[in-house]
């Protein structure tokens, strides 16, 4: 053994990285985890290529040439075979271990100028690093999402959530990051509160669309207050345990408190944002250490000179790498930006995070070696669903996520209001978060595309809020929505010329504004507010009289006012939010 740990060639306590090989047939780079046993070919040779095996057989040829030279690195055919450990690093000892392999099968007998190939068993199954292998990791005092191979199952830790969804669905995909301040685990006593049972201290809703081209990342405040639902959890006893719902209390509880788990943040995000979650992935304190330090840094941006004695960052003006202790330090400080709250926190994990993106979606997965660093740090950080509670799902996810190009993720931040109760708490501000929610429940993308070069018609002049006179009347919503339509248009948005016109005559499927040619601004504020698509806008032929209302039907599409009847395409004003392909964000 060298002073790093890793074995001769020959040896059983083989650096994982040196049991990567070059297979020249497939141009990929191929894990063998039997490093001595002959790399065997595919039995569908050409006839021509059987009978040259053949004839090379009968005279005794074995194969001696050393693994193709690939561009940037070094001849390996000068290290020694005599069964030392070679100089030159790991490329001269895989070609140390191949000539090894071609001797011992040249004393067994004749054989082949290429050497067989084993078949793959469950076990040892060879992954084929290529280009296409490459994916985002996500953990920052949260989670990831990566590419990793089976040794690396038993690093994976899992928790029983009562849903085991596919690792693979057909549709978008939701995936609940969590990242908890508990104290427990190697390296994180110095960290937290003192007594914390593990709160959800981070939490991200990843959304991924359907047709992965784009995906939307919520970051959800920890001291918002909610409603936390019954969450059924499973004891380690294996017997089951429901924690009884509370009702406005901090989000950050819905994790750790009472004994819930993450299965209770999963309900309560599901219950906040209509979205159905298909997976977790929860990590600590550590997993923003060791990612960054697998990956060599992130780079991160100040604004200012950073000086924050929580967190004990200390940072110049200026573009940094940080890892380990000081990346940590990074995504944990308030204190010296902003306002210093938890909002502005959210802003620094969310700088940090796309520039990690960025970072192993270039170079972390240069080398095999480098893949199988980021991979041990990333599997030895999480806790996950048992629908990715293996190394094999967690690969099928990751490649079904790998799609998804740099510059359509987009990392927003539920917005919120500041508490009038509690100043330390916020609420979750409705106005701009329901169609924010309604956004992303529709698959729509939160990213900024290149617009369209047709000409578009001039947007109509809104009228103000004291000239929209209006009609409603319930035509298929909820008991009492006409009433609550109108108090809600009066009182919130000061359209006192509105008036409940009670039931409609018959029922509708949709929501109908009727409206007349002079009433156009009128109604382009109306269909603004309640959030009305344009087929619901009827205009009529003829001009309307002076006091004559325009006149608005709930269809049962109508849920509550102020809920946009149909999802807006356009990120929601007051949406706090950041493109992960944005190099230009410093914390300020």
């Amino acid at each position: 053994m060298d002073a790093q740990g890793r074995g001769r060639a020959g040896d059983n306590n083989v650096d994982p990285a040196d049991q990567w090989v070059f297979d020249p047939d497939t141009g990929n780079y191929e894990l063998r985890l039997d490093p001595g046993q002959a790399a065997a070919r595919s039995s569908d040779r050409t006839a021509a290529g059987r009978r040259a095996r053949k004839r090379d057989a009968e005279v005794g040829d074995t194969d001696t040439r050393p693994l193709p030279t690939q561009r940037g690195r070094r001849d390996e055919s000068d290290a020694d075979g005599d069964g030392e450990r070679p100089a030159g690093g790991r490329a001269a000892r895989r070609a140390a271990a191949a000539r090894t392999a071609t001797a011992t099968a040249a004393e067994a007998g004749p054989a082949g100028r290429r050497k067989r190939k084993p078949k793959k068993s469950g076990k040892k199954r060879a992954l084929h690093w290529t280009a296409g292998v490459v994916g985002f990791v996500l953990v920052a005092g949260c989670g990831a999402a990566y590419y990793i191979y089976q040794e690396l199952d038993g690093n994976i830790s899992k928790v029983d959530v009562g849903v085991e969804n596919d690792a693979v669905s057909e549709g978008p995909v939701n995936l609940l990051i969590i990242g908890t301040d508990s104290r427990s685990g190697k390296g994180n006593g110095g960290y937290g509160d003192a007594g914390s049972v593990g709160h959800a201290d981070t939490t991200i809703l990843m959304h991924i669309s359907k047709d992965r081209t784009n995906a939307t990342a919520l970051s959800i405040p920890r001291d918002m207050i909610t409603d936390i639902p019954n969450c059924p959890t499973k004891q380690k006893d294996g017997s089951k345990k429901t924690i009884p719902a509370e009702s406005q209390v901090r989000f950050n509880t819905s994790l750790g408190q009472e004994g819930r788990d993450p299965g209770c943040t999963w309900r309560t995000v599901e219950k906040m944002t209509g979205l159905k979650i298909n997976h977790f992935m929860m990590a600590d304190f550590n997993a923003v250490k060791e990612l960054s330090t697998a990956v060599d840094g992130v780079e991160v941006c100040a604004a200012k000179d950073l000086n924050d004695p929580k967190s004990h960052l200390k940072l110049k003006a200026g573009r940094h790498t940080v890892k380990g202790e000081q990346a940590l330090a990074f995504v944990r400080t308030r204190h010296a930006i902003g306002f210093g709250s938890d909002l502005d926190r959210i802003k620094m994990q969310q700088q940090f995070l796309s520039s990690l993106i960025r970072k192993l979606k270039s170079s972390a997965f240069s080398s095999p070696g480098k893949l199988y660093d980021v991979s041990q740090a990333a599997t030895k950080a999480l806790t996950v669903d048992t629908g990715i509670g293996t190394a094999g799902k967690l690969l099928d996810f990751g490649n079904d996520l790998k799609k998804v190009d740099i510059d359509k993720i987009t990392f927003a931040t539920v917005p919120v209001l500041d508490n009038p109760k509690d100043p330390a708490t916020v609420i979750l501000n409705k106005t701009a978060a329901d169609p924010l929610f309604a956004m992303v429940r529709a698959d729509h993308t939160l990213a900024k595309g290149k617009k369209g070069k047709g000409k578009k018609s001039a947007p109509v002049k809104k009228a103000p809020p004291e000239q929209v006179r209006v009609d409603v009347t319930n035509g298929g919503g909820p008991i009492g929505s006409a009433q609550e339509t109108v108090d809600w248009l009066q009182n919130t948005k000061a359209a006192k010329l509105s008036t409940n016109a009670g039931n409609a005559p018959a029922k509708l499927a949709a929501t109908r504004l009727e409206y007349a040619p002079n009433q156009a601004d009128q109604a382009a504020t109306l269909a603004d507010w309640m959030g009305l698509p344009k087929s619901a806008l009827k205009k009529s032929g003829q001009n309307a009289g002076d006091r004559q209302p325009m006149k608005l039907v709930l269809g049962k599409d109508f849920k509550a006012p102020g809920s946009p009847i149909e999802a807006p395409t356009e990120t929601p004003d007051g949406v706090q939010n950041v493109n992960a392909d944005d190099k230009n964000v410093c914390a300020k």
